[in-house]
């Protein structure tokens, strides 16, 4: 009972945290994502392709969490994207409070889009709020089309739904039909896209989503 007290305490801290976030993004007119996946399914192969295009007309920036390393960072600056590093140790997510002691970093009060690219893992990162506005999940097409079913808090929380590595379904035993089915029997309505990060499948599509987002949320703050 202790531990169940004390787990339901940090999880308060967080959530009113988050809820300072969230209204500061409202109040800056800053749409913010966040986005969560098991390692190597592309959450930063995505971003290096669109958010240098974003990134002409929006002011834009990323919040990279990893256990260790800078490399994910790199990788955004040098597609003209301003970054900041949070590395956890050894912690499976990210926190509101680190999301906020980052903002100065990234002039965050300033910016259009905020995308906080989370640990890579499919559990713990579904259960700690960070003031986004929207979820987002990615899945590679290497990976199995149950990953909905066997992660399920994961795609519940999840509003968009990002099927990767399409350019592989031919190599791969992959039913991306059933990937998406399955995603939608634990969130049904949420949206979802179809991409490839190496040919630029669906990466159009994808921008003008965000690019969408963008101006709804400037209307409404």
């Amino acid at each position: 009972m202790d531990k169940i007290s004390i787990n339901q305490k940090i999880l308060s801290k967080n959530d009113m945290d988050a809820a300072n976030l969230r209204e500061r993004f409202a109040r800056n007119g800053t749409f913010a994502v966040n986005i969560m996946s098991s390692p190597g399914s592309g959450k930063t192969s995505l971003l290096e392709k669109t958010l240098g295009r974003l990134a002409e007309k929006y002011r834009v920036a990323v919040i990279e969490g990893d256990l260790q390393t800078d490399n994910d960072k790199e990788r955004i600056e040098k597609a003209g994207v301003k970054a900041c590093q949070i590395q956890t140790g050894g912690a499976c997510h990210l926190e509101a409070a680190e999301i906020e002691k980052r903002l100065p970093l990234i002039d965050g009060d300033s910016l259009d889009l905020l995308i906080i690219e989370n640990v890579g893992n499919l559990v713990c990162p579904s259960e700690y709020d960070l003031g986004q506005d929207v979820n987002m999940v990615l899945l590679s097409v290497t990976e199995g089309e149950d990953k909905p079913l066997k992660y399920p808090t994961m795609f519940f929380v999840s509003d968009v739904f990002v099927l990767n590595k399409t350019d592989l379904l031919p190599y791969v035993d992959f039913d991306a039909d059933k990937a998406e089915e399955n995603a939608r029997s634990i969130k049904p309505g949420m949206e979802h896209f179809r991409i490839s990060c190496r040919t630029g499948e669906g990466l159009d599509e994808i921008c003008a989503w965000f690019e969408k987002k963008i101006l709804s949320k400037k209307k409404c703050s």
